[in-house]
């Protein structure tokens, strides 16, 4: 019996991909590297802003240095544009409220770093109470670490077995099956279906709402 939902956040609550892309070919224009466009950047995002700030830039520009100052200057630019075009899927807020009239627990868990993880939950769902919220940081290792899942699960009062661990990538499907969660990969987002069964989704959602049938 599943008791409760834990949510990868960008390409599966929230489509966040263009103000990442602005904000990290701001960073590149600014040293006169190349942009890529917003497809390319799907291909990029899911291991973290440091991951995607390497493979956004130029082969010949990835030393540790350049990566570090890049690093530094996404950042500070995506703090600041972070929830400027992002926003919940259609059919994401059906799914909340009805998860939420069910009575089931939901949870966070994304590998943005933590301080931007807060700052786009705080904006986009202030209307639904979230038992816990966690993105990359600290202690907290990178998805597909299970530690973060595992640790909400712990701070959810619910067993592994009877979590979802809902997202768009691989990486999120590792998650759920390192964390010992059912993985359901979502249709929606940034990667496709073949990664997903690649990385053992057991479920998959062409729409939001078709999660709801797990608790008919």
């Amino acid at each position: 019996m599943i008791k409760g939902v834990i949510f990868d956040l960008d390409g599966t609550l929230a489509n966040s991909i263009e103000d990442i892309a602005d904000s990290m070919n701001q960073v590149l224009e600014e040293n006169n590297f190349p942009t890529h466009d917003y497809t390319t950047y799907k291909t990029f995002v899911g291991r973290g802003i440091r991951s995607l700030v390497e493979k956004s830039l130029p082969n010949e520009n990835r030393s540790s240095e350049e990566i570090k100052k890049n690093y530094e200057r996404m950042m500070s630019v995506y703090d600041e544009n972070c929830i400027v075009k992002t926003c919940l899927y259609p059919g994401i807020k059906d799914l909340l409220d009805s998860l939420r009239d069910k009575g089931i627990k939901i949870s966070v868990f994304s590998n943005k770093a933590n301080e931007l993880t807060q700052k786009v939950v705080k904006v986009l769902l202030s209307d639904w109470k979230l038992e816990h919220v966690l993105g990359a940081g600290g202690e907290i290792p990178r998805k597909p670490n299970p530690k973060g899942a595992i640790f909400i699960s712990d701070k959810m009062g619910i067993d592994p077995s009877e979590l979802m661990y809902v997202g768009d990538s691989g990486v999120d499907m590792a998650t759920a099956h390192n964390s010992g969660m059912h993985a359901v990969g979502v249709l929606w987002g940034f990667r496709d279906l073949e990664e997903l069964l690649e990385n053992g989704a057991q479920t998959l959602l062409e729409n939001p709402m078709d999660l709801m049938a797990s608790f008919d």
